[in-house]
């Protein structure tokens, strides 16, 4: 869409109506500043893909205006969609020092980092992109080195919070920047983009620190060995395992390629201390007895690949979890993955372990890294928007963060609840949604990006539900007929061996089409297999109440 002049544009490219994929974007004019840039896993429906990242077809068309990307944290969510970005538009990048860390290592798996411009930024930053102005104050979350942003433009200050939580005593000593908040309000914002995650969800989150006290006590009271899977990005609580370990005498394996990363990372930065000789390779835990042995892996959203689930189904190939050993799941599931994490609990249960998961009082092994109602309220509270988008969450979220606004006296008419693409444009102060700019998702399939589109996916969904019939015609090249009877390969349908009846029919059906087409004198190839293929899908569907894909092959020999 053509920009005007003088005009504020605030858009999401991702994150709001959906979990995951943060992107979002401010342009004043001619410069566009972009805010996080994260992907998210796909659900059953997109069969085969890897991974989904935001479309970003718009920062394309008008690359000679961005100017930066701005990261708050590095959550995958916030993160994960980088690389493949960078791949199609390398623009300098300003993050927190763990952030850029995170960051780094996804650059060199890509082999991009040599050629990106990364600039570590804190709170205390102040950078100038164009027009725009920007400042930095420290948040809280489940991941050290959170920072909300204020973009200082000529119509106003727009604030984009991050991820928070208002966490008064935390693991890091990283408090959230009550008094920068405050000022940043007093001084009047135009526009607020605060976070939705747990807008549903009454009170305050807990601190994380009550989760430290758990897991020792159930370290300590373990018989066996502990086996505890969590976020690999939640530093805080990786710092609270590595405690927990070195209280009860343990020695600490590393399982899952994420887990392996972040730990290096922290620990290489200063934000993980542990203990020299601490960390044993899984292959050596034959070395100790099973009370001195604790496993922190990858997998507490019941991920089919990662360590846990691999070690719930007895298939990891160095470490296995026997009758009496503890296993402790330190998440709580995302929305979608909670039938997968069931199925890995259900399996270690089977195995003997005992299981402890959940965040409730009697276990205590999770509080959530994002605020809860009052937080959301208290945020709305110190920032005093004129206007406000509520962001990161499905629609129930950014519905209920909607009416906390209201309740804290944002005006009605001033709350706007975007899809992705939507424009919220201001202008003399003044908001209103205008048009749309191109959104959506971009499919990760192997070392493809983007090539997959509802075509391929429709086909795979096919593939999954009735499977594939392959009809294969030999024709003479000089006198047009059937030189042998079809071959009919079935994939995914029916076992050919249990149905020879139904292939002997679709065999004569195959022959009986193609002597009809050569009588009226049908000879295109293209006309030949589209009648073939609606005869036998008429056929098939009225036998078996099955829809397969049919593949009609003609050779001509």
């Amino acid at each position: 869409m053509a920009i005007q002049s003088g005009k504020l544009l605030v858009a999401a490219l991702g994150g709001v109506n959906e979990i995951g994929k943060n992107m979002y974007l401010l342009q004043y004019e001619d410069d566009i500043i972009v805010i996080d840039c994260g992907s998210k896993f796909p659900d059953e429906s997109f069969l085969g893909i890897d991974l989904i990242v935001p479309d970003v077809t718009y920062l394309l068309d008008n690359a000679d205006k961005v100017r930066a990307l701005i990261v708050t944290h590095g959550h995958e969510d916030h993160i994960g969609g980088i690389p493949y970005l960078l791949k199609q538009l390398n623009i300098p990048i300003y993050a927190s020092q763990l952030t850029v860390g995170l960051i780094e290592v996804k650059l060199r798996e890509h082999r991009l980092l040599s050629e990106t411009k990364l600039h570590v930024i804190d709170a205390d930053t102040r950078l100038e992109l164009g027009t725009v102005k920007i400042t930095f104050f420290s948040t809280n979350h489940s991941i050290p080195d959170c920072l909300g942003v204020a973009f200082h433009t000529p119509e106003g200050i727009v604030v984009h919070t991050g991820d928070f939580k208002f966490d008064m005593s935390p693991v890091n000593r990283q408090y959230p920047d009550l008094h920068r908040m405050a000022e940043i309000g007093k001084n009047g914002v135009l526009l607020l983009m605060s976070e939705s995650t747990n807008a549903e969800r009454p009170g305050f989150t807990p601190s994380e620190r009550l989760v430290g006290e758990n897991i020792a006590e159930a370290f300590m009271k373990a018989e066996q060995k502990v086996f505890i899977s969590t976020f690999a990005s939640n530093v805080h609580r990786l710092q609270q395992i590595v405690d927990a370990a070195v209280q009860s005498g343990r020695k600490l394996v590393l399982l899952g390629r994420s887990m392996v990363n972040v730990t290096a990372v922290a620990q290489e930065l200063g934000y993980l201390n542990i203990p020299d000789g601490m960390l044993i390779e899984a292959g050596d835990t034959d070395r100790f007895t099973p009370e001195k042995i604790a496993v922190l892996c990858t997998g507490s959203q019941g991920e089919p690949m990662a360590a846990l689930s691999r070690l719930a189904s007895s298939n990891h190939r160095q470490i296995d979890v026997m009758p009496g050993d503890t296993v402790i799941i330190a998440a709580t599931a995302i929305p979608g993955n909670e039938r997968n994490l069931a199925r890995v609990i259900d399996n270690l249960y089977l195995l003997g372990a005992r299981v402890i998961y959940g965040s409730g009082s009697a276990t205590g092994m999770h509080v959530s890294g994002h605020g809860s109602q009052e937080e959301l309220k208290l945020m709305l509270t110190l920032m005093k928007p004129r206007y406000f988008i509520p962001v990161h969450g499905e629609f129930r979220m950014l519905y209920q963060h909607r009416l906390l606004a209201q309740s804290v006296g944002v005006e009605m008419e001033n709350i706007f609840i975007v899809n992705n693409g939507e424009v919220v444009e201001i202008q003399n102060q003044i908001a209103r949604k205008n048009g749309k700019i191109p959104s959506g998702n971009t499919l990760v399939d192997g070392l493809g990006i983007g090539d997959i589109g509802n075509v391929v996916l429709r086909d795979r969904k096919q593939l999954s539900a009735d499977g594939m019939l392959v009809a294969v015609v030999t024709l003479s090249k000089t006198e047009g007929c059937i030189l042998s009877s079809p071959d009919i390969i079935s994939r995914g349908f029916v076992y050919v061996r249990d149905s020879e009846e139904l292939m002997n029919d679709i065999s004569q059906l195959v022959i009986s089409t193609i002597e009809k087409l050569q009588e009226e004198n049908v000879s295109q190839w293209s006309a030949m297999k589209q009648t073939l293929r609606e005869a036998l899908g008429r056929f098939i569907f009225a036998q078996t109440k099955r829809r397969p894909m049919i593949l009609p092959i003609i050779i001509e020999v």
